[in-house]
Protein backbone atom coordinates (compact mmCIF):
# COMPACT_ATOMS: atom_id res chain seq x y z
CA UNK A 1 0.00 0.00 0.00
CA UNK A 2 1.34 3.45 -0.88
CA UNK A 3 1.99 5.87 1.96
CA UNK A 4 1.72 9.64 2.17
CA UNK A 5 4.91 11.62 1.74
CA UNK A 6 5.03 12.50 5.47
CA UNK A 7 5.02 8.89 6.70
CA UNK A 8 8.05 8.33 9.00
CA UNK A 9 10.52 5.63 7.99
CA UNK A 10 13.92 4.31 9.06
CA UNK A 11 16.42 4.26 6.20
CA UNK A 12 19.83 3.60 7.75
CA UNK A 13 21.19 1.59 10.67
CA UNK A 14 24.63 0.90 12.08
CA UNK A 15 26.03 -1.20 14.92
CA UNK A 16 29.48 -1.89 16.25
CA UNK A 17 30.91 -4.09 19.01
CA UNK A 18 34.52 -3.81 20.19
CA UNK A 19 36.28 -6.49 22.21
CA UNK A 20 39.78 -4.98 22.46
CA UNK A 21 39.31 -2.62 25.46
CA UNK A 22 41.18 0.17 23.72
CA UNK A 23 41.23 3.24 26.03
CA UNK A 24 42.30 5.49 23.13
CA UNK A 25 38.85 4.99 21.57
CA UNK A 26 36.71 7.75 23.05
CA UNK A 27 32.94 7.72 23.51
CA UNK A 28 32.67 10.35 20.77
CA UNK A 29 34.68 8.12 18.44
CA UNK A 30 32.24 5.29 19.09
CA UNK A 31 29.24 7.50 18.37
CA UNK A 32 30.82 8.72 15.14
CA UNK A 33 31.62 5.19 13.93
CA UNK A 34 28.04 3.99 14.44
CA UNK A 35 26.61 7.15 12.86
CA UNK A 36 28.82 6.80 9.76
CA UNK A 37 27.73 3.19 9.40
CA UNK A 38 24.06 4.22 9.53
CA UNK A 39 24.57 6.94 6.91
CA UNK A 40 26.45 4.52 4.66
CA UNK A 41 23.72 1.92 5.11
CA UNK A 42 21.11 4.28 3.66
CA UNK A 43 23.10 4.52 0.42
CA UNK A 44 22.48 8.20 -0.32
CA UNK A 45 25.28 10.74 -0.67
CA UNK A 46 22.73 13.51 -0.11
CA UNK A 47 21.41 12.20 3.21
CA UNK A 48 24.00 13.83 5.50
CA UNK A 49 23.10 17.23 4.08
CA UNK A 50 19.44 16.69 4.94
CA UNK A 51 19.96 15.81 8.61
CA UNK A 52 18.70 18.70 10.70
CA UNK A 53 18.36 16.98 14.09
CA UNK A 54 20.70 14.81 16.10
CA UNK A 55 19.46 12.81 19.10
CA UNK A 56 22.04 11.42 21.53
CA UNK A 57 21.22 8.56 23.89
CA UNK A 58 22.66 9.46 27.31
CA UNK A 59 25.62 7.54 28.66
CA UNK A 60 24.50 5.51 31.64
CA UNK A 61 27.49 6.85 33.59
CA UNK A 62 25.76 10.24 33.57
CA UNK A 63 23.49 8.87 36.30
CA UNK A 64 26.48 8.41 38.62
CA UNK A 65 28.18 11.56 39.97
CA UNK A 66 31.41 9.59 40.40
CA UNK A 67 31.74 8.72 36.70
CA UNK A 68 29.81 11.33 34.71
CA UNK A 69 32.92 13.51 34.53
CA UNK A 70 34.62 10.85 32.41
CA UNK A 71 32.21 11.47 29.52
CA UNK A 72 31.62 14.40 27.15
CA UNK A 73 28.81 16.82 27.93
CA UNK A 74 27.74 17.40 24.32
CA UNK A 75 29.19 14.69 22.11
CA UNK A 76 26.56 15.38 19.46
CA UNK A 77 28.18 18.70 18.57
CA UNK A 78 31.52 17.00 17.89
CA UNK A 79 29.87 14.15 15.96
CA UNK A 80 27.99 16.65 13.78
CA UNK A 81 31.23 18.47 13.00
CA UNK A 82 33.09 15.27 12.14
CA UNK A 83 30.27 14.10 9.86
CA UNK A 84 30.04 17.46 8.12
CA UNK A 85 26.43 18.03 9.16
CA UNK A 86 25.13 21.54 8.67
CA UNK A 87 24.25 22.89 12.13
CA UNK A 88 21.62 20.33 13.16
CA UNK A 89 19.56 20.80 16.29
CA UNK A 90 21.08 18.59 18.98
CA UNK A 91 19.21 16.88 21.80
CA UNK A 92 19.91 14.28 24.46
CA UNK A 93 17.60 11.72 26.02
CA UNK A 94 16.86 11.23 29.68
CA UNK A 95 18.32 8.29 31.58
CA UNK A 96 16.47 5.00 31.00
CA UNK A 97 16.43 1.90 28.83
CA UNK A 98 13.21 3.05 27.16
CA UNK A 99 14.81 6.15 25.66
CA UNK A 100 15.93 4.87 22.23
CA UNK A 101 12.37 3.88 21.32
CA UNK A 102 11.06 7.00 23.03
CA UNK A 103 13.31 9.11 20.80
CA UNK A 104 12.16 7.25 17.68
CA UNK A 105 8.52 7.91 18.60
CA UNK A 106 9.26 11.55 19.45
CA UNK A 107 11.03 12.33 16.18
CA UNK A 108 8.59 10.30 14.09
CA UNK A 109 5.88 12.73 15.15
CA UNK A 110 8.09 15.71 14.31
CA UNK A 111 8.99 14.27 10.91
CA UNK A 112 5.35 13.64 10.12
CA UNK A 113 4.51 17.25 10.98
CA UNK A 114 7.29 18.49 8.72
CA UNK A 115 9.41 19.90 11.55
CA UNK A 116 12.50 17.97 10.40
CA UNK A 117 13.78 16.51 7.13
CA UNK A 118 15.97 13.75 8.53
CA UNK A 119 17.07 12.74 12.03
CA UNK A 120 20.14 10.83 13.23
CA UNK A 121 19.97 8.97 16.54
CA UNK A 122 23.18 7.60 18.02
CA UNK A 123 24.26 6.02 21.29
CA UNK A 124 27.32 4.24 22.65
CA UNK A 125 28.68 2.69 25.83
CA UNK A 126 32.31 1.82 26.50
CA UNK A 127 31.71 0.30 29.92
CA UNK A 128 34.05 -2.66 29.50
CA UNK A 129 36.92 -0.30 28.75
CA UNK A 130 35.88 2.15 31.46
CA UNK A 131 35.75 -0.53 34.17
CA UNK A 132 39.07 -1.89 32.97
CA UNK A 133 40.67 1.55 33.01
CA UNK A 134 39.39 2.34 36.49
CA UNK A 135 40.93 -0.91 37.69
CA UNK A 136 44.23 -0.68 35.85
CA UNK A 137 44.82 3.06 35.80
CA UNK A 138 44.81 3.21 31.98
CA UNK A 139 44.63 6.74 30.61
CA UNK A 140 41.12 7.80 29.53
CA UNK A 141 41.66 11.49 30.20
CA UNK A 142 40.83 12.32 26.57
CA UNK A 143 37.31 10.91 26.85
CA UNK A 144 35.50 14.05 28.04
CA UNK A 145 36.89 16.20 25.21
CA UNK A 146 36.55 19.96 25.39
CA UNK A 147 34.21 21.55 27.96
CA UNK A 148 30.75 22.08 26.48
CA UNK A 149 27.21 23.06 27.40
CA UNK A 150 24.81 20.13 27.54
CA UNK A 151 22.12 20.07 24.83
CA UNK A 152 18.41 20.22 25.67
CA UNK A 153 16.96 17.04 27.17
CA UNK A 154 13.92 15.28 25.72
CA UNK A 155 11.79 13.66 28.40
CA UNK A 156 11.38 14.11 32.15
CA UNK A 157 14.27 13.63 34.56
CA UNK A 158 13.07 12.06 37.81
CA UNK A 159 14.49 9.79 40.49
CA UNK A 160 13.31 6.23 39.99
CA UNK A 161 12.63 5.39 43.64
CA UNK A 162 11.43 7.02 46.82
CA UNK A 163 13.60 7.24 49.91
CA UNK A 164 12.11 4.13 51.57
CA UNK A 165 12.69 1.97 48.50
CA UNK A 166 16.27 3.15 48.18
CA UNK A 167 16.98 2.60 51.85
CA UNK A 168 15.91 -1.04 51.54
CA UNK A 169 18.18 -1.78 48.58
CA UNK A 170 15.76 -1.43 45.66
CA UNK A 171 18.06 1.08 43.94
CA UNK A 172 19.95 -1.91 42.57
CA UNK A 173 17.95 -3.50 39.73
CA UNK A 174 19.52 -6.85 40.64
CA UNK A 175 17.46 -6.64 43.84
CA UNK A 176 14.24 -5.17 42.45
CA UNK A 177 13.52 -7.33 39.39
CA UNK A 178 13.70 -10.59 41.41
CA UNK A 179 10.90 -9.15 43.57
CA UNK A 180 8.72 -8.93 40.47
CA UNK A 181 9.86 -12.40 39.40
CA UNK A 182 8.94 -14.18 42.61
CA UNK A 183 5.53 -12.53 42.76
CA UNK A 184 4.87 -13.52 39.15
CA UNK A 185 5.80 -17.14 39.87
CA UNK A 186 3.38 -17.11 42.80
CA UNK A 187 0.57 -15.72 40.64
CA UNK A 188 1.24 -18.40 38.01
CA UNK A 189 1.13 -21.11 40.65
CA UNK A 190 4.56 -22.45 39.76
CA UNK A 191 6.71 -24.48 42.10
CA UNK A 192 10.32 -23.40 42.57
CA UNK A 193 11.47 -26.17 40.25
CA UNK A 194 8.92 -25.33 37.55
CA UNK A 195 9.77 -21.66 37.85
CA UNK A 196 13.51 -22.20 37.49
CA UNK A 197 12.94 -24.39 34.44
CA UNK A 198 10.80 -21.71 32.81
CA UNK A 199 13.25 -18.83 33.23
CA UNK A 200 16.20 -21.04 32.27
CA UNK A 201 14.46 -22.11 29.05
CA UNK A 202 13.49 -18.52 28.26
CA UNK A 203 17.10 -17.46 28.76
CA UNK A 204 18.43 -20.35 26.67
CA UNK A 205 16.20 -19.31 23.76
CA UNK A 206 17.71 -15.83 23.89
CA UNK A 207 21.22 -17.25 24.16
CA UNK A 208 20.65 -19.23 20.97
CA UNK A 209 19.84 -16.02 19.08
CA UNK A 210 22.95 -14.30 20.45
CA UNK A 211 25.10 -17.25 19.37
CA UNK A 212 24.46 -16.41 15.71
CA UNK A 213 24.63 -12.61 16.07
CA UNK A 214 28.09 -11.22 15.19
CA UNK A 215 27.46 -8.16 17.38
CA UNK A 216 26.55 -10.18 20.50
CA UNK A 217 28.87 -10.02 23.50
CA UNK A 218 28.24 -13.63 24.57
CA UNK A 219 28.13 -16.07 21.68
CA UNK A 220 28.63 -19.37 23.49
CA UNK A 221 25.03 -20.57 23.14
CA UNK A 222 24.26 -21.77 26.68
CA UNK A 223 21.66 -24.47 27.35
CA UNK A 224 18.82 -24.17 29.85
CA UNK A 225 20.61 -26.64 32.10
CA UNK A 226 23.81 -24.57 32.05
CA UNK A 227 21.91 -21.34 32.71
CA UNK A 228 19.86 -22.77 35.58
CA UNK A 229 22.63 -24.70 37.32
CA UNK A 230 24.03 -22.89 40.34
CA UNK A 231 27.80 -23.18 40.60
CA UNK A 232 30.74 -20.97 41.47
CA UNK A 233 30.88 -19.36 38.02
CA UNK A 234 27.09 -19.05 37.86
CA UNK A 235 26.07 -18.18 41.41
CA UNK A 236 22.82 -16.59 42.43
CA UNK A 237 22.84 -12.79 42.23
CA UNK A 238 19.31 -11.99 43.36
CA UNK A 239 17.27 -15.14 43.95
CA UNK A 240 16.03 -16.78 41.70
CA UNK A 241 18.41 -15.34 39.10
CA UNK A 242 21.71 -16.99 38.37
CA UNK A 243 24.50 -14.74 37.15
CA UNK A 244 23.91 -15.32 33.44
CA UNK A 245 20.23 -14.36 33.72
CA UNK A 246 21.26 -10.77 34.47
CA UNK A 247 21.99 -8.12 31.85
CA UNK A 248 25.70 -7.91 31.08
CA UNK A 249 26.66 -4.26 31.52
CA UNK A 250 30.41 -4.31 30.89
CA UNK A 251 30.33 -4.09 27.08
CA UNK A 252 31.74 -1.75 24.42
CA UNK A 253 29.02 -1.11 21.83
CA UNK A 254 27.48 1.60 19.68
CA UNK A 255 24.42 1.87 17.45
CA UNK A 256 22.75 4.50 15.27
CA UNK A 257 19.65 4.87 13.11
CA UNK A 258 18.59 7.44 10.53
CA UNK A 259 14.95 8.48 10.18
CA UNK A 260 13.20 10.51 7.52
CA UNK A 261 9.91 10.48 5.61
CA UNK A 262 8.76 8.74 2.46
CA UNK A 263 8.78 12.00 0.52
CA UNK A 264 12.25 12.98 1.68
CA UNK A 265 13.59 9.49 1.00
CA UNK A 266 12.39 9.67 -2.59
CA UNK A 267 13.92 13.13 -2.98
CA UNK A 268 17.23 11.90 -1.55
CA UNK A 269 17.30 8.88 -3.83
CA UNK A 270 17.17 6.27 -1.07
CA UNK A 271 16.29 2.82 -2.40
CA UNK A 272 12.80 1.77 -1.17
CA UNK A 273 14.30 -1.61 -0.28
CA UNK A 274 16.09 0.20 2.58
CA UNK A 275 12.88 1.67 4.00
CA UNK A 276 11.28 0.30 7.16
CA UNK A 277 8.04 1.88 8.32
CA UNK A 278 7.13 2.88 11.86
CA UNK A 279 3.49 1.85 11.95
CA UNK A 280 2.77 3.07 15.47
CA UNK A 281 4.41 3.92 18.78
CA UNK A 282 3.42 4.70 22.36
CA UNK A 283 5.13 5.86 25.56
CA UNK A 284 3.51 5.23 28.94
CA UNK A 285 4.79 5.03 32.51
CA UNK A 286 3.51 2.68 35.15
CA UNK A 287 2.86 3.97 38.67
CA UNK A 288 6.25 5.54 39.28
CA UNK A 289 7.26 4.02 42.62
CA UNK A 290 7.16 0.21 42.64
CA UNK A 291 5.98 0.05 46.25
CA UNK A 292 2.82 1.99 45.34
CA UNK A 293 1.70 -0.31 42.51
CA UNK A 294 -1.39 -2.42 43.00
CA UNK A 295 0.21 -5.52 41.49
CA UNK A 296 3.92 -6.30 41.53
CA UNK A 297 3.65 -8.85 38.71
CA UNK A 298 1.92 -6.65 36.14
CA UNK A 299 2.43 -3.64 33.88
CA UNK A 300 -0.81 -1.82 33.04
CA UNK A 301 1.27 0.65 31.01
CA UNK A 302 2.59 -2.06 28.67
CA UNK A 303 -0.94 -3.41 28.23
CA UNK A 304 -2.29 0.06 27.43
CA UNK A 305 0.55 0.89 25.03
CA UNK A 306 0.03 -2.29 23.03
CA UNK A 307 -3.76 -1.95 23.01
CA UNK A 308 -3.36 1.57 21.63
CA UNK A 309 -0.92 0.58 18.90
CA UNK A 310 -3.04 -2.43 17.95
CA UNK A 311 -6.17 -0.30 17.67
CA UNK A 312 -4.38 2.39 15.66
CA UNK A 313 -2.83 -0.05 13.19
CA UNK A 314 -5.42 -2.83 13.09
CA UNK A 315 -2.64 -5.33 13.88
CA UNK A 316 -3.13 -7.98 16.56
CA UNK A 317 -0.35 -9.90 18.25
CA UNK A 318 -0.81 -12.93 15.99
CA UNK A 319 0.04 -10.74 12.98
CA UNK A 320 3.44 -9.72 14.39
CA UNK A 321 6.30 -11.79 13.04
CA UNK A 322 9.32 -10.61 15.03
CA UNK A 323 9.78 -9.35 18.58
CA UNK A 324 12.38 -7.71 20.73
CA UNK A 325 11.00 -7.61 24.26
CA UNK A 326 13.20 -5.69 26.68
CA UNK A 327 15.12 -8.31 28.60
CA UNK A 328 17.24 -6.85 31.41
CA UNK A 329 15.93 -9.69 33.59
CA UNK A 330 13.51 -12.58 32.94
CA UNK A 331 10.69 -10.87 34.82
CA UNK A 332 10.79 -7.91 32.41
CA UNK A 333 10.28 -10.27 29.48
CA UNK A 334 7.52 -12.30 31.10
CA UNK A 335 5.56 -9.31 32.39
CA UNK A 336 5.62 -7.58 28.99
CA UNK A 337 4.72 -10.79 27.18
CA UNK A 338 1.72 -11.40 29.44
CA UNK A 339 0.47 -7.85 28.88
CA UNK A 340 0.65 -8.03 25.08
CA UNK A 341 -0.70 -11.61 24.89
CA UNK A 342 2.51 -13.39 23.87
CA UNK A 343 3.77 -16.67 25.34
CA UNK A 344 7.36 -16.03 26.53
CA UNK A 345 8.31 -19.34 24.90
CA UNK A 346 6.50 -18.56 21.62
CA UNK A 347 8.21 -20.08 18.59
CA UNK A 348 8.58 -16.60 17.06
CA UNK A 349 11.01 -15.75 19.85
CA UNK A 350 11.23 -12.74 22.13
CA UNK A 351 14.44 -11.17 20.77
CA UNK A 352 16.16 -10.42 17.47
CA UNK A 353 19.47 -9.56 19.15
CA UNK A 354 19.89 -12.20 21.85
CA UNK A 355 18.72 -10.01 24.73
CA UNK A 356 20.58 -8.01 27.35
CA UNK A 357 22.06 -11.01 29.24
CA UNK A 358 23.65 -12.44 26.07
CA UNK A 359 23.73 -9.83 23.31
CA UNK A 360 24.80 -7.29 25.90
CA UNK A 361 23.19 -4.56 27.95
CA UNK A 362 24.91 -1.32 26.88
CA UNK A 363 23.40 1.01 29.44
CA UNK A 364 20.56 3.12 28.10
CA UNK A 365 21.36 2.21 24.50
CA UNK A 366 20.36 -1.47 24.21
CA UNK A 367 17.08 -0.78 22.45
CA UNK A 368 18.78 1.27 19.73
CA UNK A 369 20.60 -1.97 18.88
CA UNK A 370 17.25 -3.79 18.99
CA UNK A 371 15.73 -1.27 16.59
CA UNK A 372 18.72 -1.49 14.24
CA UNK A 373 18.56 -5.28 14.34
CA UNK A 374 14.81 -5.21 13.74
CA UNK A 375 15.33 -3.07 10.65
CA UNK A 376 17.81 -5.63 9.33
CA UNK A 377 15.44 -8.49 10.13
CA UNK A 378 12.52 -6.86 8.36
CA UNK A 379 14.61 -6.06 5.29
CA UNK A 380 15.71 -9.70 5.11
CA UNK A 381 12.49 -11.52 6.00
CA UNK A 382 9.67 -9.01 5.66
CA UNK A 383 6.66 -8.84 7.94
CA UNK A 384 6.11 -6.82 11.09
CA UNK A 385 8.25 -6.39 14.20
CA UNK A 386 7.50 -5.13 17.70
CA UNK A 387 10.14 -3.53 19.93
CA UNK A 388 9.40 -2.86 23.60
CA UNK A 389 11.77 -0.85 25.79
CA UNK A 390 11.77 -0.48 29.56
CA UNK A 391 13.38 2.09 31.83
CA UNK A 392 13.99 2.18 35.57
CA UNK A 393 12.13 -0.57 37.47
CA UNK A 394 9.42 -1.71 35.04
CA UNK A 395 8.53 1.97 35.16
CA UNK A 396 8.98 3.74 31.81
CA UNK A 397 7.75 1.91 28.72
CA UNK A 398 8.15 2.78 25.05
CA UNK A 399 6.97 0.61 22.19
CA UNK A 400 7.19 0.66 18.41
CA UNK A 401 5.62 -1.46 15.69
CA UNK A 402 7.67 -1.66 12.49
CA UNK A 403 6.97 -3.12 9.04
CA UNK A 404 8.88 -3.89 5.87
CA UNK A 405 5.92 -2.85 3.72
CA UNK A 406 3.76 0.25 3.87
CA UNK A 407 1.08 -0.33 6.54
CA UNK A 408 -2.62 -0.36 5.77
CA UNK A 409 -3.31 2.59 8.03
CA UNK A 410 -1.30 5.83 7.98
CA UNK A 411 1.01 6.55 10.91
CA UNK A 412 -0.57 8.75 13.56
CA UNK A 413 1.23 10.06 16.64
CA UNK A 414 -0.19 8.75 19.91
CA UNK A 415 -1.69 11.05 22.52
CA UNK A 416 0.61 9.75 25.23
CA UNK A 417 -0.63 12.29 27.76
CA UNK A 418 -4.14 10.84 27.52
CA UNK A 419 -2.76 7.34 28.04
CA UNK A 420 -0.71 8.49 31.01
CA UNK A 421 -3.78 10.06 32.57
CA UNK A 422 -5.42 6.63 32.63
CA UNK A 423 -2.49 5.13 34.50
CA UNK A 424 -2.23 8.08 36.88
CA UNK A 425 -5.92 7.75 37.79
CA UNK A 426 -5.33 4.32 39.34
CA UNK A 427 -5.38 4.16 43.16
CA UNK A 428 -2.01 3.86 44.86
CA UNK A 429 -1.12 1.41 47.59
CA UNK A 430 -0.24 3.42 50.70
CA UNK A 431 3.23 2.90 52.14
CA UNK A 432 3.33 2.46 55.92
CA UNK A 433 5.27 5.32 57.49
CA UNK A 434 6.40 3.66 60.74
CA UNK A 435 5.78 -0.04 60.10
CA UNK A 436 5.62 -2.36 63.08
CA UNK A 437 3.61 -5.43 63.93
CA UNK A 438 2.21 -8.32 61.90
CA UNK A 439 2.40 -8.41 58.08
CA UNK A 440 1.94 -10.91 55.24
CA UNK A 441 4.69 -11.43 52.66
CA UNK A 442 3.79 -10.36 49.11
CA UNK A 443 7.16 -11.02 47.52
CA UNK A 444 10.81 -11.38 48.42
CA UNK A 445 14.34 -11.97 47.23
CA UNK A 446 17.66 -12.92 48.73
CA UNK A 447 20.63 -10.83 47.59
CA UNK A 448 23.84 -12.80 47.13
CA UNK A 449 27.50 -11.87 47.08
CA UNK A 450 30.47 -13.92 45.97
CA UNK A 451 30.57 -15.73 49.30
CA UNK A 452 26.84 -16.49 49.54
CA UNK A 453 23.57 -14.87 50.68
CA UNK A 454 23.88 -11.36 52.13
CA UNK A 455 20.38 -10.14 53.00
CA UNK A 456 16.72 -10.75 52.47
CA UNK A 457 14.43 -8.10 50.97
CA UNK A 458 10.72 -8.44 51.61
CA UNK A 459 7.63 -6.55 50.45
CA UNK A 460 4.62 -7.22 52.67
CA UNK A 461 1.18 -5.90 53.60
CA UNK A 462 0.06 -5.10 57.11
CA UNK A 463 -3.45 -5.73 58.35
CA UNK A 464 -4.50 -2.20 57.33
CA UNK A 465 -3.60 -2.95 53.70
CA UNK A 466 -0.53 -0.73 53.77
CA UNK A 467 2.60 -1.90 52.03
CA UNK A 468 5.77 -2.48 54.00
CA UNK A 469 9.37 -2.75 52.80
CA UNK A 470 11.67 -4.66 55.10
CA UNK A 471 15.04 -6.33 55.27
CA UNK A 472 15.51 -9.53 57.20
CA UNK A 473 18.20 -10.12 59.76
CA UNK A 474 21.56 -11.13 58.28
CA UNK A 475 21.08 -14.71 59.44
CA UNK A 476 22.59 -17.37 57.12
CA UNK A 477 20.11 -20.01 58.28
CA UNK A 478 17.14 -17.73 57.67
CA UNK A 479 18.40 -16.69 54.22
CA UNK A 480 18.97 -20.32 53.26
CA UNK A 481 15.44 -21.11 54.42
CA UNK A 482 14.03 -18.27 52.29
CA UNK A 483 15.68 -19.82 49.23
CA UNK A 484 14.54 -23.35 50.12
CA UNK A 485 11.00 -22.46 51.25
CA UNK A 486 9.07 -19.74 49.43
CA UNK A 487 7.79 -17.35 52.13
CA UNK A 488 5.09 -15.62 50.03
CA UNK A 489 1.83 -15.68 51.97
CA UNK A 490 3.54 -16.29 55.31
CA UNK A 491 3.07 -14.03 58.29
CA UNK A 492 5.88 -12.18 59.98
CA UNK A 493 6.50 -9.42 62.47
CA UNK A 494 8.03 -6.10 61.46
CA UNK A 495 10.28 -4.34 63.94
CA UNK A 496 12.16 -1.08 63.67
CA UNK A 497 15.21 -3.04 62.50
CA UNK A 498 13.92 -5.82 60.26
CA UNK A 499 11.25 -8.35 59.52
CA UNK A 500 11.15 -11.61 61.45
CA UNK A 501 9.41 -14.39 59.55
CA UNK A 502 7.27 -16.86 61.44
CA UNK A 503 8.65 -20.38 61.41
CA UNK A 504 6.41 -22.95 59.77
CA UNK A 505 2.85 -22.55 58.59
CA UNK A 506 1.25 -19.44 57.16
Amino acid sequence: MSQSDNAPILVGVGQQTWRDNDPSRTPTDALEIAARAALDDAGSEQLAGAIDALGMIRFIADANPDTRGLFPRNPGAEVAQRLGLSSPEIYQATIGGNTPQYMVNHFAAKLQRGEHRAVLLSGAELLATMFGALGSGADISAWPGEPAQEPPTIGQERDGLNATESAHGLFEPINTYPLFENRLAHELGLSSTEHQQLIAELSANMSAVAASNPYAWRQDGMSAEQIGTVEKSNRYVGYPYTRVMNAVLAVDMAAAVVMTTVGQARELGIDPDRWVYLCGGADVNDVWYPSERQDLHRSPAVELAWQTISQQTGVNIDAVDHFDIYSCFPSAVQVACREIGLDPLDARGVTVTGGLPFFGGPGNNYSLHAIAQMVERLRERGGRGLVTANGMYLTKHSMGLYAAEAPDTPFQPTDNAALQAQIDAAPLVPLAQDPAGPATVETYTVAFGREGPKKGIVIARNDAGERILANTAEDPELLAQMVAENPIGKRGTVTARNLVLATGGK
